[in-house]
């Protein structure tokens, strides 16, 4: 059996199933598309849910593809075992109602035998207990010795997910042989020793199974396989690990030579390797899919993943950001194969290299709370850490167990890891319980799943405005009717129509339906399932009827201003990766008649000069009186001439190119003008984060353009007016007037300072002396906490040695500060814990050193409560 590279391996496949009539996509997003059920795309088959549940039609009905995933759920064992990653591909071959089984086995058979060549007398294939037709083309068709088919029950080899499509499986296995087996002289796929592994699932969904249990033959039964690409590039390249094969040796040796360690010396270090090696991967996939590291959903996952990658770099002495150099070998590895890999590679490294640095950040924020709870157990004589506060460490700051263990072990401490354990099967637990039925849900139906396939809508919009159209369904709540009345709000579904369904950010239109009988607003336009069109309708007059000819009306001014803002967001998408960067990535979009709003991906805030510049730009191109050019043609043709595509969206064998001279190419499906200058003024009307890595920017144009701009010229004549001066002297004089205010300020701070002076002396009257120790607890006039920390100083300065806890009321909120000089400290007094201690009674929180810190509390009229209890304190620890 010759080795064959991990890459080779995939063209392989994705070839061979080109020349048997299947449509080969490109992997889909990690992120799913109209699919809430998943967080993150997880198998080959996750991306197609809609063509298998029959809620969308397929681009044909045969596809293959290698589809990128991420599964967490073992993250655990990640690096410890051979087999577990949280990044791998899915080689898989698809049929919607085309062939089945005989097929389905028989190319499987092909490939693995002719192309693969893997020897025959080293496969075996198991099948579903009572599925005979699976066993007769293994036996009879494909000639496959009987003893090397094995019939495994329903948890090994029958697919299913609560109610819906499901069926049984034939699984392909490898006989690595007898140096991995169990020395059972029965030995053979299906048990549990390493000797045979599984990796290609045949799945035929041939049932549908309803809510009392019965499993109903599916009318078009589906074909939906995979097979792991690294579990077949380990069996062909004769490796034990998925850290052998080719890709993953050489970003494991970049590992290595960034960290300065060696593989394969100790075993520790070889797990903390193993996980740098294959998080880095998982790292670079998610980033260029578009997500960003954030505390929660999918940009929690990508930042567990990159901290957890930092983390055991710390463990092995790297104290440095560095992963994102590692990120070079993935490029060099995945590049080829996923170019977008390298054309945003520099965005990747930026999103690495700062979320890296705020780790480092983050890690010392844990050091000094780490710190803080090592003090307080030395000043009570404990010696063991609770869980819940190695488990707060860990999961709020990012700070490994290991490090904890680490630290406390150096002052003769330990940890609770029995309670910390416990705290984290308690989150695995909720994390569980989010997840359960996800999956299901994807797969329930809605009364328009449930409509014949016959009844679809053909969308005639982009030419015409108007025409006649059969209404086909007509939806009431969740019931199909066969009329409306007045009043009523319904959803028409209609045989054409020229109403644009929201899609692609673009808003839906609106207008009306209306025949000699009845007449009926469009509030709003939607896409359904099986390429219905929904058009929410108001009955205004009269009655509609299934099997009635309406008249399509399209509200034409608000679907030109629509049209508009749409091409102006081309021109924008275009302008900011000329101005901004490359890297710039659409990460959603809204098209209204009113105003564009874009969001996109960069690490900071477009600057003032920036948003000048492209808001020029634009400006410049309208005034070029380009052509729109709009044309249909197949993906890759699309691909060859530079069209970008949208993130996330699911496109087909054909497609719809919007072309802007040589300025900007895309494909898209909306409505646009036929000429740029069209669009009239773009206007940038502001910018703003809205994630972390994400920005947005707002712009109108046309009529809303000019009266924003008459709006801004008339404020400005008022402003003129107030100051009494002329448009071109505002700064000037605002400039004036900003200087006398900022003398006056530091007039009336002078002022204050001379006033606390004054109030120090006060104030160091009232101190009292507890076993020597100087203290002061009282509450002070500071209109800020800033205010109140000037004061604390100042009595620290007076005092030399002692204890302070000042209290003052802001905005009807409590202050709080505390300073301990240092020889009251090595007294076992911690300004942190006073200051926490009063705050909880006034109902706030906050802490600090042990030698200053601050806090906030809620509830004014507890302030006298908060310092008895701080004097009492002082008194039983002094």
């Amino acid at each position: 059996m010759e080795k064959k590279g991990l890459n080779e391996i995939r063209k392989l496949f994705l070839d061979f199933f080109e020349s048997k009539g299947h449509l080969v996509e490109q992997s889909f997003p990690l992120v799913p598309l109209n699919d809430k059920s998943l967080l993150l795309i997880n198998s080959g088959m996750a991306p197609l849910k809609a063509y298998f549940a029959g809620t969308e039609v397929p681009p044909r009905k045969r596809m293959a593809t290698c589809q990128k995933c991420i599964r967490t759920g073992d993250i655990e064992n990640v690096g410890k075992t051979a087999r577990h990653a949280t990044f791998f591909e899915m080689l898989g071959n698809f049929s919607f109602g085309d062939y089945f089984k005989i097929e389905s086995l028989q190319w499987g058979w092909e490939f693995v035998t002719k192309h693969l060549e893997m020897p025959i007398d080293k496969l075996w294939a198991t099948i579903y207990e009572d599925d005979n037709d699976a066993y007769d083309i293994w036996v009879n068709t494909i000639g496959l010795s009987p003893d090397r088919v094995v019939r495994l029950g329903k948890k090994d080899n029958f697919w299913e997910i609560g109610v819906g499509p499901c069926g049984p499986c034939s699984e392909i296995y490898f006989d690595r042989g007898e140096v991995y087996g169990c020395n059972d002289p029965n030995c053979k796929p299906g048990c549990d020793c390493d000797r045979y592994v599984e990796f290609w699932n045949h799945v035929f969904t041939q049932f549908d199974r309803d809510e009392e249990g019965n499993y109903n033959p599916l009318p078009n039964p589906n074909i939906d396989t995979g097979a792991g690409l690294e579990r077949v590039a380990c069996i062909m390249q004769g490796v034990d690990s998925i850290f052998e094969i080719d890709t993953m040796k050489h970003i494991l040796h970049t590992v290595c030579e960034n960290i300065n360690k060696k593989y394969n010396e100790d075993s520790q270090t070889d797990i903390s390797i193993r996980i740098i090696t294959d998080h880095i991967r998982s790292i670079t996939f998610m980033i260029s899919d578009g997500i960003l590291p954030s505390n929660e959903g999918r940009g929690y996952v990508l930042r567990r993943l990159l901290r957890r990658a930092a983390r055991h770099g710390i463990l092995l002495g790297k104290a440095d950001s560095f992963l994102y150099k590692v990120l070079e070998a993935v490029v060099a590895m995945y590049g080829d194969s996923y170019t977008e890999l390298k054309e945003k590679k520099d965005y990747i490294r930026k999103v690495i290299q700062v979320e890296e640095e705020r780790f480092q950040e983050t890690i010392h924020v844990g050091l000094e709370i780490l710190n803080g709870y090592i003090n307080d157990m030395e000043s009570n004589n404990e010696k063991v850490l609770k869980g819940e506060y190695a488990f707060k460490l860990y999961d709020t700051y990012g700070f490994p167990i290991d490090l904890t263990k680490e630290i406390l072990e150096e002052k003769g401490l330990i940890v609770d890891e029995e309670e910390f354990n416990l705290e984290m099967n308690k989150q695995r637990e909720r994390a569980r319980n989010a997840r359960l039925g996800e999956d299901i849900e994807g797969w329930k139906e809605d009364i328009f799943s449930s409509l014949s396939k016959d009844v679809k809508t053909s969308f005639q919009g982009y030419e015409e405005l108007v025409l006649s159209s059969k209404v086909l369904s007509i939806v009431k709540g969740n019931e199909v009717v066969s009329s409306a009345t007045k009043g009523d709000e319904i959803v028409v579904i209609l045989e054409e129509t020229t109403f644009y369904a929201e899609s692609g950010g673009q808003v839906g239109d609106l207008g009306y339906l209306a025949n000699e009988f009845f007449k009926g607003l469009v509030k709003g336009t939607k896409k359904g399932p099986n390429n219905q069109i929904h058009h929410v309708v108001v009955v205004e007059e009269g009655t509609i009827e299934i099997g009635n000819i309406v008249e399509c009306q399209v509200d034409k001014l608000n679907r030109y201003n629509t049209a508009k803002n749409h091409t102006a967001t081309h021109l924008l998408h275009r302008v900011l990766k000329e101005v901004v960067g490359e890297h710039v990535q659409q990460a959603g979009s809204l098209v209204s008649p009113d105003k564009l709003r874009f969001d996109f991906t960069h690490f900071e805030g477009v600057s003032k000069e920036q948003l000048n510049e492209i808001e020029r730009a634009i400006n410049e191109k309208i005034l070029l009186n380009l052509d729109v050019e709009v044309f249909e043609a197949s993906l890759k043709e699309a691909q060859t001439l530079g069209a970008e595509a949208l993130f996330g969206e699911k496109y087909g064998e054909r497609v719809r190119v919007v072309k802007i001279a040589d300025e900007s190419i895309e494909l898209c499906g909306g409505t646009h003008v036929g000429n740029i200058s069209e669009i009239g003024i773009f206007v940038i009307t502001s910018e703003s984060g809205v994630a972390s890595g994400v920005r947005r920017i707002e712009a109108i144009t046309g009529i809303e353009a000019y009266n924003y701009l008459k709006d801004q010229q008339s404020t400005i004549k008022h402003v003129t007016e107030i100051l009494k001066t002329n448009p071109s002297n505002i700064i000037s004089r605002l400039e004036i007037l900003l200087n006398e205010f900022k003398e006056r300020e530091r007039e009336i701070s002078k002022l204050k300072g001379q006033l606390s002076l004054g109030a120090v002396d006060e104030l160091l009257a009232k101190v009292q002396v507890i076993n020597g120790v100087s203290t002061l607890v009282e509450q002070v006039d500071a209109s800020s906490m800033d205010d109140l920390r000037k004061l604390g100083d100042s009595l620290k300065d007076k005092l030399q040695s002692g204890v302070l806890l000042l209290a003052a009321e802001s905005d009807d909120k409590v202050n709080f500060v505390a300073i301990v000089t240092k020889d009251i400290v090595e007294k076992g007094v911690h300004a942190g814990n006073l200051v926490k201690e009063a705050a909880s009674i006034t109902g706030g929180g906050g802490g600090g050193r042990p030698d200053m810190a601050q806090a906030g509390g809620k509830n004014k009229e507890k302030i006298g409560d908060a310092l008895k209890t701080i004097r009492d304190t002082l008194n039983s620890k002094l």
